[in-house]
């Protein structure tokens, strides 16, 4: 079952985004996707998981400069 974790990060902008892109794209399946929301004030990624947890994205954002901390509307889909 696929769900969708909710996350408020430190990425303010396209080229912290580009610089992370690589390491989202290599935490993720083929079926999992994610996307930020620069524009809004808590910088949002969306992941939409099937086994990827939350932790492990914390710390992988965590270890390259960017904070990163899961939000209560996570859904399951």
């Amino acid at each position: 079952m696929k769900k969708v974790l909710v996350f408020k990060t430190s990425v303010e902008n396209y080229l912290d985004l580009k610089s992370i892109e690589p390491l989202m794209n290599s935490l993720m399946s083929e079926t999992e996707r994610w996307s930020f929301d620069l524009e809004d004030c808590e910088h949002i990624l969306r992941v939409e998981a099937v086994s990827i947890e939350a932790g492990i994205i914390i710390k992988s954002l965590a270890r390259v400069g960017f904070s990163c901390a899961e939000l209560e509307d996570t859904l399951s889909v």
